[in-house]
């Protein structure tokens, strides 16, 4: 399987922080977010990696090289300097990701979901991990029904984590050029092609400065072995 790390968005919440630095170079406990994610999915056995990049791109290519360093084939999927929504930078790597599904890994997520479980799991157009919804998203996104059937409107809605399995498919009717994702997946669940699973282990989106503080705390207490939930270690596929 291979795997893409979305790393191309400009991190408006971020700044002043990615003013400078791409947010998935931004560090927390002296490790930047993508490498944590680069580990993880080598520790599941996932070690052909595309990433797409846009805004301060050449940084991240420059820190991961091609991937030999982390025991991985890194291929850079180069979006310019504005990116293409995720969507449209999904539709550009296809040629790099080839005609299976492959696993989609937001690059500013923290986690210690088990990549492996997906290595050989089964997929329509897309299943999506989904995560209890945190306090700045109450409102969730989509829902999850009895048969793992994800859907856009009903309850209760939780959190779409940033991780899933995409067929290359789902993306078969777009142009290439920016594209946003959430129309291809509204539009898949109505035709019930949609699966996903609820995931409770540890996982943060690090959206803001404030969590990117957070996370930091939490590693570094979990290193120093003064943390209460010990399995909270970020990316630990």
């Amino acid at each position: 399987m291979k795997a893409i790390i979305l790393a191309a968005g400009r991190g408006e919440r971020m700044r002043p922080l990615t003013d400078h630095i791409p947010k998935p170079l931004l560090k927390a406990a002296g490790k930047s977010l993508i490498e944590y994610t680069v580990e993880a999915l080598v520790t599941a056995g996932i070690t052909d990696i595309i990433i797409n990049v846009a805004h301060l791109g050449e940084q991240i290519k420059r820190c991961l090289g091609d991937g030999s360093l982390y025991h991985a084939n890194i291929i850079y999927s180069d979006e310019g300097a504005t990116g293409l929504e995720t969507a449209g930078g999904i539709k550009q790597a296809l040629p790099l990701l080839g005609n299976a599904p492959f696993l989609v890994v937001n690059g500013d997520i923290s986690c210690d979901f088990p990549f492996q479980s997906l290595v050989n799991k089964e997929c329509d157009l897309a299943h999506l991990i989904m995560v209890n919804n945190p306090e700045h998203h109450l409102t969730g996104d989509f829902a999850l029904n009895a048969q793992s059937i994800l859907t856009s409107e009903g309850a209760p809605k939780y959190t779409y984590s940033g991780i899933g399995l995409y067929h290359p498919d789902l993306f078969s009717n777009i142009s290439y050029g920016k594209s946003p994702l959430a129309p291809l997946l509204k539009n898949a669940m109505q035709v019930k092609r949609v699966t996903g699973e609820l995931y409770q282990g540890f996982w943060m989106d690090i959206g803001t400065p404030k969590r990117l503080e957070e996370l930091n705390t939490l590693i570094i207490n979990n290193l120093q072995g003064t943390q209460t939930h010990h399995n909270i270690i970020p990316a630990n596929g």
